[in-house]
């Protein structure tokens, strides 16, 4: 099933998300600092949350008021639909709180339970990935790939810390420890949907998170998927929206990281 004006919708709404956050970052770069409430220990939301996800759901919603939509921000709205949006409007709070360039507006879209597209806008760089089920992933006008690395020994790794989850901390730390004396080197930066984008475009060849939630990485695995790379959970299954562990790269690598990432489970 394809679709062009659900791609439509989708990065009309990112791009919109992002021009809110573009212009408060530009704000606070001239000084005007950005109120945040904490949620949780070390999760914050911003106005700039709030508002870039109104204007997200407010696209959607005009084309398809009958979706069901699901976003970090808000209660869920559910009408029994086989389409479900789900959305994060500014993946990279904590990094836009303090100025730290890596933040990106995310949006999933799931047709009866399966991802169908994905849209992960950068708009401090002007970067559009999309991908869509059976029609391969792009970054702005071009096709992207992940990258030809399947050797673990050779291969850069992305990851993300539990901070939501900090009773996962240890355990995360033996995996991270595990796979950084086995690979060419890991980093985190702080926005898991521009670290799937990253791994869809070759520019790292693989990622591994824990505890995430849904709008953390709907949209992101779709990118890799479609652009030749495997993701999974961490048992090697395929129940990472569910479990909030994922895995993503080229599938060789993937299948090196797993038996070091299964024994500390």
């Amino acid at each position: 099933m394809r679709d062009q004006a659900l791609m439509d919708v989708a990065i009309a709404a990112a791009q919109a998300g992002g021009e809110v956050i573009l212009k408060a970052h530009r704000s606070r770069t001239q000084g005007v600092l950005t109120e945040s409430t904490p949620k949780g220990h070390n999760d914050y939301v911003t106005e700039v949350d709030r508002q870039a996800e109104r204007q997200i759901i407010s696209i959607i919603s005009e084309i398809y008021p009958d979706h069901d939509i699901q976003s970090e921000e808000s209660p869920a709205r559910e009408s029994g639909s086989p389409y479900r949006w789900i959305i994060d409007p500014l993946d990279g709070t904590t990094n836009f709180i303090h100025g730290y360039p890596m933040f990106a507006a995310s949006i999933g879209l799931a047709h009866e339970n399966r991802m169908h597209l994905g849209v992960v806008f950068d708009p401090l760089r002007n970067e559009l990935f999309k991908a869509e089920a059976g029609a391969g992933t792009w970054l702005n006008d071009k096709r992207i790939g992940v990258s030809g690395v399947r050797d673990l020994k050779q291969a850069l790794l992305l990851t993300g810390f539990p901070f939501k989850a900090q009773e996962y901390l240890d355990k995360y730390l033996s995996i991270f420890k595990d796979l950084f004396k086995a690979s060419s080197g890991i980093r985190r930066a702080g926005s898991a949907s521009l670290d799937l984008a990253y791994v869809a475009c070759g520019r790292a060849d693989a990622f591994f998170e824990m505890s995430l939630s849904p709008w953390d990485m709907a949209a992101g695995a779709v990118l890799v998927l479609e652009a030749g790379g495997g993701v999974a959970d961490f048992a090697g299954g395929e129940d990472y929206i569910a479990t909030g562990n994922i895995l993503a790269g080229h599938p060789e690598v993937i299948a090196q990281m797993l038996p070091k990432i299964a024994r500390h489970f």
